[in-house]
């Protein structure tokens, strides 16, 4: 047998659910996946921009092109994924509070 102490049981109800900061996982998820999918079409058009202007050796060009385009766009999905993770965790505290 275990000599550890059990603890005293009380009678107080349980807690509901701890608060977070966090929002939903499906919620994180969508968000990660939005931000991957605009860098990746934020890329094609940084390419096809540089494709349809540069005739001749243009591989240094296109990468250069794919990379600004994939991080403008994945940065500005970003911005857009924290402000509706922000507003959409501002709603459910609204919701929860009524």
């Amino acid at each position: 047998m275990s000599s550890l102490p059990t603890p005293a049981h009380n009678d107080s109800p349980p807690l509901e659910r701890p608060l977070s900061a966090l929002p939903p996982r499906g919620a994180r998820i969508a968000a990660f996946c939005s931000i991957v999918f605009g860098g990746l079409t934020g890329g094609l058009i940084g390419f096809a921009l540089v494709d349809l202007q540069c005739s001749g050796a243009c591989d240094v060009p296109k990468g250069i092109g794919v990379f600004v385009g994939a991080t403008i766009t994945a940065a500005g999905m970003g911005i857009v994924a924290v402000l509706v993770l922000r507003a959409s965790g501002e709603w459910k505290e609204l919701q929860d509070n009524k």
